[in-house]
């Protein structure tokens, strides 16, 4: 019979919206096999995955800065407007999952940061801070990323 975690994670692995309950019922500690920061990062590269723009919205907090090179969007309603052509194809062009989370000990700051691949090539990471709203929901206040040196020709003069 499976433990109280394996239940819960498939639960929310099917509905994002229990992720909310979820995160509000319990705080985050890094060291839970159940981390509320991790799951709503899955479920946040997942909107991409699922071409659902409406449900990565739902994820970037209203005030959030995400930074697109040197220039800052600065907003919800910015970011949105940015990140609106990616969800424009059939076929996603790019996926992310994080590889590290951390999560402050009052459970209401998180941090994830992980690869970001193209047709299943590393080009990227990601780092996102995630903040607990007032509603129970984990949003997105800040997210930045940086290329990956492609190293075969560094050093290289």
């Amino acid at each position: 019979m499976p433990d109280r975690r394996t239940v819960l994670r498939a639960a929310l692995a099917l509905t994002p919206v229990a992720l909310t309950a979820a995160a509000a019922a319990e705080p985050a500690r890094a060291s839970d096999d159940i981390n509320p920061v991790r799951d709503a990062e899955i479920a946040f590269a997942a909107t991409m995955a699922r071409r659902d723009f409406k449900a990565f919205a739902d994820f970037v907090a209203e005030d959030a800065v995400f930074i697109n090179g040197k220039t800052p969007l600065r907003g919800r309603a910015a970011v949105l407007a940015s990140w609106k052509r990616f969800f424009e194809g059939a076929e996603a062009p790019f996926s992310w999952a994080p590889d590290l989370v951390e999560v402050l000990p009052d459970g209401k700051l998180g941090y994830s940061t992980g690869p970001v691949h193209v047709k299943g090539k590393l080009v990227a990471r990601f780092a996102s801070t995630w903040r607990l709203d007032p509603d129970g929901r984990w949003r997105v206040v800040f997210d930045n990323g940086s290329d990956v040196c492609d190293c075969k020709d560094a050093g290289k003069t």
